[in-house]
């Protein structure tokens, strides 16, 4: 029998007794005893001088951890709309029927737990799993009844991984069977990087001249919003404080999204690098990669960047040979929860907490971890620093539009022949785009994933910039054999899914957004339910707390705005009022208790 107060008190010395660590602890008892039982979240509270409501809180919000046990073998299979697409549905039946159990259970004898996740950034090689945190890609039916009897047979989970990927995948540290697929590369991000050369020109400028040369750049931030990258380091170096850090927002959990997962992973030594110029540029001496749970495969790989940083001395005391300039980076991993993204939701879970955001004023740079002014930059921003760095603002100008600089790498995938990244020139076409990525009958793309915006054909000839079709990174390609409308509504099960439930408009706004789409999907819809839901995207939109409110209704309200013809020709014709309310099915359970039969008449 598991001695709970061993495994609990193992946890919590291996990170320090540090209450900011409680995620990590939780993952370590999660991993260890296959769930997190109330008596362990008692002696962790003990243990951490917290309140076991402080740790129940933490313990139920996030989607990897339970109190329940979910199996020796906890498979995760991505139910993501383009896994959708490749086939998901086929492959969770193989795994039932093979296991014994449905998805959302475990076997009777607690070996198989099978459960659904909404997104493991794998989209380009769908359908894809995560099973004992190693990710098995490209999966058939075949493939998955074969897993399952490997599982019955008492395989280690790392023995079931016949073949690895192309690039770093195939080293010993990270040996997964996932692939690159980069298929265009561009001057910023793929082009060769040399190890320290960002750090190395930057500690020859004072910290000012850092940022003045990238707010010279006009580099905006390349997670979505697109805020000014020098700007918000100058807000953060300007502000009170005994000390600021850096945290590079590695939470890629927008469906459709895995341009990070690359760049984690051919990149690693470029993304540092940017985060140790904007530690000097800030004057901060911490920096902290918050890297998310599905991406834990990649941890020990990016635990050996730094330590090889380290001992080449581009981290550490007087870093580079720059006399005072001391700079570390730590890694913290989530726990799955999409609001994490959110920038102040990401502090409050890199603080050990529930990732709920944060009421603003005060910013992050005011106010951020710890207390502290901080700089919050996306992956391949921080990337774009470290080339800025090396090239020049004036060379990182002359690419792109007359308000949209650099490259962009976007995350391709869907109804394609060639899924997988590319990193483009702002200012390239939809169109051209859809061309290269094998997309010749696309009647629609899903710009910036989910939370983005869905075009059709009249759209296709706009520009990739932040003026005309902006984008995290995230373009999923939709043809004429796919349901869009069940596109939509996987998104909005999403959206439900993923709200933090802290604000009323996001958290039944979207549930009443979802309703109205299936009645209209059911075909018992009218043109007043469609004007409704459009009503509804509006106010959800305009009164919810944070990002993920202010942009969940738009897969319905963009694709009511360019493909309404969808919808109406799902609505009843000539009915302003269709019943929602089914008499059979309501006296079925009644029936059932009186032993009638509801189909009887008079009975």
């Amino acid at each position: 029998m598991v001695d709970i107060g061993k495994v609990v008190a193992n946890a919590v010395k291996k990170h320090g007794k540090d209450p900011s660590r409680l995620i990590d602890v939780l993952r370590d008892l999660q991993s260890e005893l296959g769930c997190i039982p109330d008596e362990a979240s008692a002696q962790v509270a003990e243990s951490l001088d917290l309140s076991k409501s402080d740790v129940e809180g933490v313990v139920t919000f996030y989607h990897f951890f339970s109190r329940d046990t979910r199996g020796k073998y906890t498979v995760y299979l991505n139910n993501s709309a383009v896994a959708v697409m490749k086939g998901r549905d086929a492959v969770a039946k193989a795994f039932e029927q093979a296991a014994g159990c449905s998805f959302g259970s475990t076997t009777f004898d607690g070996q198989i737990g099978l459960y659904d996740t909404s997104d493991i950034g794998m989209n380009d090689q769908e359908p894809a799993a995560l099973i004992n945190g190693v990710v098995f890609t490209n999966l058939t039916s075949e493939k998955a009844k074969d897993l399952v009897f490997q599982m019955k047979a008492g395989k280690s989970v790392e023995s079931m991984v016949k073949e690895t990927g192309d690039g770093q995948n195939k080293s010993d540290l990270i040996g997964a069977m996932v692939k690159n697929n980069i298929m265009k590369t561009g001057q910023v991000i793929f082009a060769p990087y040399e190890a320290g050369s960002g750090i190395k020109k930057a500690i020859e400028m004072s910290p000012e001249e850092v940022i003045e040369e990238v707010k010279k750049s006009n580099l905006r931030g390349r997670g979505g919003a697109g805020f000014p990258t020098g700007m918000k380091w100058e807000f953060t170096r300007n502000a009170k404080g005994k000390k600021t850090y850096i945290i590079c927002n590695g939470d890629e959990g927008e469906p459709g999204t895995f341009k990070d997962r690359v760049i984690f992973t051919e990149r690693a030594q470029m993304l540092f690098d940017g985060m140790a110029v904007a530690g000097y540029a800030i004057g901060a001496d911490e920096g902290i990669l918050y890297l998310r749970a599905e991406y834990e495969y990649l941890l020990k790989y990016l635990e050996s960047v730094l330590e090889s940083m380290r001992q080449n001395n581009l981290l550490g005391k007087n870093v580079a040979g720059k006399r005072g300039f001391n700079f570390n980076i730590t890694i913290k991993l989530g726990a799955g929860a999409y609001i994490c993204g959110e920038e102040s939701a990401l502090i409050e879970s890199a603080e050990g907490k529930r990732g709920e955001p944060r009421n603003r004023p005060p910013f992050p740079a005011q106010h951020g971890y710890a207390g502290y002014p901080t700089s919050v930059n996306n992956v391949e921003s921080l990337c774009a620093v470290a080339r800025i760095m090396v090239q020049s603002a004036a060379w990182f100008l002359k690419m792109g539009t007359t308000q949209s600089f650099g490259t962009k790498v976007l995350s391709v995938s869907g109804d394609c022949s060639k899924p997988g990244i590319y990193e483009v020139e702002f200012g390239e076409t939809l169109q051209s785009l859809l061309d290269e990525a094998g997309a010749p009958d696309a009647v629609a793309v899903q710009v910036g994933g989910p939370s983005g915006k869905c075009v059709g054909s009249k759209d296709f000839g706009k520009k990739i910039s932040f003026e005309e079709l902006p984008t995290g990174g995230s373009i999923i390609i939709i043809g004429p054999k796919t349901d869009l409308l069940g596109i939509v509504h996987n998104f909005m099960d999403f959206f439900v899914e993923e709200s933090c439930g802290w604000c009323t408009p996001c958290r039944a706004g979207n549930m009443i957004l979802k309703d109205r789409l299936e009645k209209i999907m059911a075909g018992k819809g009218t043109e007043s339910d469609l004007k409704e839901m459009e009503q509804w995207c509006r106010i959800v939109k305009s009164t919810s707390r944070c990002g993920l409110g202010q942009t969940s209704p738009n897969p319905i309200a963009t694709t009511i705005e360019n493909f309404r013809e969808v919808y109406e020709a799902k609505l009843q014709k000539g009915a302003d009022f269709v019943s929602e309310f089914d008499l059979s099915k309501a006296v079925q359970e009644y029936c059932k208790t009186a032993g009638r039969n509801p189909n009887i008449e008079g009975h």
